[in-house]
Order: C-alpha cells, then structure tokens, then sequence
C-alpha cells in the first residue's frame, strides 16, 4: 500500500500527459441531487424501454410466441424500475488515500533505572 501523496502533473512540468484518474480523498457520498437524478434516468431508461416492448407486442400479434415474450418483457419492467429507482447507490470500492506515518517513539526502549 502507498502511503503519502505524489507529484502533481501539470501541462506544465509533465513531458507526456497521461489519463491518471484522481485520488479519492474523501468517504463522503455523492450528493443528495446527484443521487436523485442519477435514480430518475434509471427509472425513464427502464419505462422507456417498456413501451417500445408493448408496441413490439402489437405489431408481432400474428406471431403469438414473440408477442408473447414482447408482454412477457414488460410486465416485470415497471417493478423493477420502481426498486432500482428506490434503492441507494452502491459503496464505493476505492480506498480514501489517507495519509499513514510510523508511530515514533518517545523515549529509547534501553534506559537506566536506578534503584535507591
């Protein structure tokens, strides 16, 4: 495990710029907006793929086996997309990068104790 900081790239001092992905210094969770909005497009992504399934449905009704599976599709759909949409974003995997020393000692483990 690397303990510490690094060096800081910049266009300036870096011969070969490189995609480095940003060091995680905090635990904290996204945001309560962000997590919301990221919610929302779950659920319209999810509803919006039920409709085209229905439509699917309709126009396949001679071939009763794909317009069954069209409906068979989109049941289930509005379900899940309210559990998705209500369940909270998973924990991050990355480590914080937090700063870790060694512990130095106060006094020297060999000393004298004189007895009187």
């Amino acid at each position: 495990m690397v303990n510490g900081g690094g060096v800081v790239h910049t266009p300036a001092n870096d011969p070969e710029p490189q995609d480095v992905a940003p060091v995680l210094i905090t635990a904290a969770e996204p945001s309560y907006e962000e997590q919301l909005a990221a919610r929302k497009r779950k659920y319209m992504l999810m509803m919006g793929i039920r409709i085209p399934c229905l439509i699917l449905a309709g126009i396949f009704h001679d071939t009763w086996w794909l317009a069954l599976a069209f409906v068979a599709i989109s049941v289930p759909l509005p379900w899940m997309a309210v559990l998705i949409a209500n369940d909270r974003p998973p924990r991050k995997a990355e480590e914080v990068n937090r700063y870790e020393r060694e512990p130095t000692l106060i006094e020297n483990d060999n000393h004298r104790v004189i007895d009187g």
